[in-house]
């Protein structure tokens, strides 16, 4: 069969078509940073649940300001003495629908989350959206600011 420009017209059209189908599975291949970030945003998670002050240190930058649905702000100190003091327990934490995306050394991470919580001994299963701005600092990503909202 001899391939003519018509037929490399087709097979071109047909590429070009199936081109929407096939540029989301790989545009979503997670960069290396995102990778990292997650990884951040779930060690977080784990250190809130373990009251691990040194990890929670580790993973937040000076200047944090962690801001709770409700509208109170937090800093670092502020924050890390709440859960390390355990005046606030996270019996557990579940986020979902998470989305990271990084520019340069700054990364947005996004999700839902999920909790079962003891403080002041009330307890409580709140269920928020959150976005988390990440720095990276030293090679390592740190939390910088938090805000958590009401979802409907």
């Amino acid at each position: 069969m001899r391939i003519t420009r018509r037929h490399l017209a087709a097979a071109g059209a047909l590429a070009l078509a199936a081109l929407p189908a096939i540029a989301p599975i790989t545009a979503r291949a997670e960069s290396a940073d995102e990778a990292a970030v997650a990884k951040a945003v779930d060690d977080l998670t784990k250190a809130m649940i373990a009251a691990d002050r040194a990890q929670l240190e580790a993973l937040t930058a000076e200047a944090l300001s962690y801001g709770h649905s409700g509208g109170k702000v937090e800093t670092k100190k502020e924050f890390i003495d709440v859960i390390a003091g355990k005046k606030t327990t996270y019996k557990s934490i579940t986020l979902t629908d998470p989305v990271v995306s990084v520019a340069g050394n700054n990364a947005i991470a996004r999700h839902t989350f999920a909790a079962e919580v003891e403080a002041g001994g009330q307890a409580s299963s709140p269920k928020i959206g959150v976005m988390q701005v990440w720095v990276k600092d030293g090679g390592n990503w740190k939390l910088l600011a938090r805000q958590a909202f009401r979802t409907s």
